[in-house]
């Protein structure tokens, strides 16, 4: 895994009260028991550790053209967002 990755684990496992290695990537948020609030802190921290913005609507979270479906999918997202940043 990368540092990237390790980051956005880290964050998303810090929200969900857990350890970086109770996560992995093919987890779902509901997996990690992460409701709406700790979905969007998870979100800030993310724009803030990689000082990007990312395109996500707290009123419908599943509806956006960021990918929340599983922790991958974040990760996969949040690489795609800092590339864009760095071009």
């Amino acid at each position: 895994m990368n540092s990237l990755a390790d980051t956005v684990i880290a964050i998303l496992a810090e929200q969900a009260l857990l350890t970086p290695s109770d996560v992995s990537r093919d987890q779902s948020l509901a997996d990690l028991g992460l409701d709406s609030l700790g979905l969007v802190e998870a979100v800030f921290a993310i724009e803030e550790a990689f000082d990007i913005q990312v395109p996500f609507n707290a009123n419908e979270p599943g509806r956006g053209e960021f990918d929340i479906s599983t922790v991958g999918a974040i990760i996969d997202g949040v690489q795609g967002l800092v590339a864009q940043k760095a071009a």
